[in-house]
């Protein structure tokens, strides 16, 4: 499963409280949704979708919902965007997410640390399928009976083998992180299992403007692994190849529909 291109132009946007650089408050930005072509699809399933960095609060609506995280209005806006014919139906597709899915209440701090289950549990309930990796922000231990977290785990879902690796290289006493031995000994155990698609938080570089880690892209190129998802740092571009054949596909703060 490669995917073969990204269309430049987001189709749709949603609207969400972010907080702003330098903790100068929170400020209101746009989250932007993309089409992307597969050569193939899992079984059993009309797209994919991948999306990661979605740390922010989508205020109350008219209606009475209370604030919720961004993932859980994601999975309602692709909801939405199905009841338009914008998208194949949830039920008939799965959902690939490379972490950072926590916000603080109100968005009024960046960072934190907090409990992403319910961000799972919007997804598990529309979705055929869900897989997910930990990000540095995110407390997964109420998610594991929701969903698939992978964490130096191989499995297949409609055919395609997918493994996964969580959280980021650092200091091991904080939360979300872990040695760099550790970390790469977990990548190389998927690795080694031979997968399809790879799914990290914190992902390889990519020459001098596209941020990441040296150690993973050279594992990454050692063993030829078709596709790499990820987020952790934005790149100006989500899809760019890092060797013949090998493809990296950056989704920190987008969501990606992707089809044949």
């Amino acid at each position: 499963m490669r995917v073969l291109s990204v269309e430049p132009k987001p189709f749709h946007w949603l609207r969400y409280l972010n907080a702003a650089p330098g903790g100068r408050g929170v400020e209101r930005a746009r989250l932007p949704f993309y089409r992307a072509k597969l050569d193939s699809l899992p079984d059993r399933c009309d797209a994919v979708v991948f999306a990661s960095d979605l740390q922010g609060r989508v205020e109350p609506s008219r209606y009475g919902e209370p604030e919720r995280l961004l993932g859980e209005a994601v999975a309602s806006e692709l909801e939405a965007l199905w009841d338009d014919r914008l998208i194949p139906s949830p039920a008939d597709t799965g959902a690939i997410l490379a972490g950072d899915l926590y916000s603080v209440p109100g968005a009024a701090k960046r960072g934190g640390f907090g409990d992403v289950a319910p961000v799972y549990e919007a997804f598990a309930c529309a979705f055929a399928w869900v897989l997910g990796v930990a990000g540095n922000h995110d407390d997964v231990a109420n998610s594991g009976a929701i969903a698939t977290l992978l964490d130096g785990d191989v499995v297949s879902a409609g055919g395609v083998r997918i493994g996964g690796v969580g959280y980021v290289v650092g200091n091991k006493n904080k939360p979300g992180k872990r040695d760099e031995d550790e970390q790469l000994l977990r990548l190389e155990l998927v690795l080694d299992e031979g997968v399809d698609v790879l799914v990290l938080h914190e992902g390889p570089e990519h020459a001098p403007m596209f941020e990441g880690s040296q150690a993973i892209r050279e594992r990454i190129l050692r063993k030829k692994t078709p596709l790499t998802v990820f987020g952790h740092t934005g790149w100006r571009e989500p899809l760019v190849e890092l060797s013949a054949g090998v493809m990296g596909l950056n989704v920190h703060e987008r969501v990606i529909v992707a089809t044949r």
